[in-house]
């Protein structure tokens, strides 16, 4: 298959890990994020890491858009559902994440809320203009990627003049999840750890291009090398970060040219430039409080805005207190460090983010092995 196969390729692998070896020094070492959760599902999936020398580290990030979506969140589309008596629709993985009060938007399904398992923004828009009684939700969250189609479905309600559509809108943004992880004194608060360079993430490039990560080269002489999700990507392009250290550049390098350009989709940005716009703060799991890391609907569109529809406060809730999903998505801790992970913690029963999405790095490490010496509690 075309653009797959050739990027899983068992000799080409071993000669990238060859050649990392080679230039990797022996008397230094290599830490590097690779920010988006789908590359963490590649390097556990495809043993990534354990082709790697010793001295060059893989630093799971918090590209995980379920994993860094905050409780409290989650507690806003549940309590719409069961309070306010409206069908929220959102992604499957959403639906198991642990919310307050024992609560997942699934146990409140069966207490009685109306949620639903979509597949796409435009469900929840064909589920609205098929039933007009029915007030229609849809709990959009994600980064960059998933944000134009909300966009989209918010200006063809609009076009509609559709009342019983709405948006519960929880999309962020990356390039300022990375700025809070190079700078912000709260992460430095809650601990973080030193980085060489980032592996940029493929799928939201294809949207905002590569530019924007030109300040994190600039400003803090990191560099970052965007990379497609396939193994050899992946090894690829920690190949031009241990170039680029050994060589003292920082700068952006794009390893996804099948793909992602310099300038991204422009009319995918055009559309939610116009819907959309920036908060002053929003709450990521992890990482606190982020300035302008997150989008909420514009003036003109307000009437599509579930927050201001059903007068939504955010209250913040505290995670579980022994699950580390929050070190985690900061890269201080890994998930053999959290002491649920593989005991009462399992994709059947977690007890944080991180373990529900198939991005997540504690679910990525369960699925594929990477946990041989946690202990096994009888049973």
């Amino acid at each position: 298959m075309k653009y797959v196969d050739e990027f899983r390729d068992g000799e080409l692998a071993r000669g990238l890990a060859a050649a990392i070896a080679r230039e990797a020094r022996p008397d230094r070492r290599y830490a590097f994020m690779e920010f988006c959760g789908g590359h963490t599902h590649a390097i556990s999936r495809y043993g990534v890491a354990d082709l790697l020398p010793a001295q060059v580290r893989m630093i799971h990030g918090p590209g995980c858009p379920v994993c860094v979506l905050p409780i409290g969140r989650i507690d806003q589309a549940i309590r719409l559902a069961l309070d306010e008596g409206v069908t929220v629709c959102t992604y499957g993985d959403t639906l198991r994440v642990p919310a307050s009060e024992g609560l997942s938007m699934l146990r409140a399904r069966a207490r009685g809320a109306d949620i639903r398992m979509i597949y796409s923004a435009a469900d929840a828009l064909a589920l609205a203009q098929r039933e007009p009684d029915r007030q229609v939700v849809f709990f959009a969250i994600g980064f960059e990627t998933t944000t134009p189609p909300t966009a989209l479905v918010i200006r063809q309600a609009a076009a509609l003049g559709l009342t019983n559509f709405s948006v519960l809108c929880c999309h962020v943004l990356t390039p300022s999840a990375i700025t809070a992880i190079l700078e912000s004194p709260e992460v430095r608060d809650l601990g973080t750890v030193p980085l060489d360079g980032f592996i940029g993430p493929a799928h939201v490039s294809t949207i905002i291009g590569s530019r924007p990560y030109a300040h994190f080269a600039d400003e803090y002489r990191k560099p970052v090398v965007i990379a497609g999700f396939e193994p050899l990507d992946v090894m690829q392009a920690v190949l031009m970060l241990v170039r680029q250290v050994n060589e003292g550049r920082a700068e952006v390098e794009n390893e996804f040219t099948r793909a992602v350009t310099e300038d991204g989709n422009l009319k995918a940005q055009a559309l939610v430039s116009d819907v959309l716009e920036l908060r002053q703060a929003f709450e990521w799991r992890g990482l606190g409080l982020v300035p302008y890391s997150g989008l909420r609907i514009r003036a003109p569109f307000a009437a599509f805005d579930a927050e201001a529809r059903f007068g939504l406060e955010y209250r913040p809730v505290p995670d579980h207190p022994s699950c580390e999903c929050g070190a985690i998505l900061r890269g201080v801790k890994t998930p053999r460090d959290c002491k649920l992970f593989g005991t009462v913690c399992t994709p059947e029963t977690p007890m944080g983010s991180c373990m529900v999405s198939s991005e997540g790095a504690c679910a990525a490490h369960y699925t594929y092995g990477r946990f041989r010496d946690i202990p096994v509690v009888a049973g």
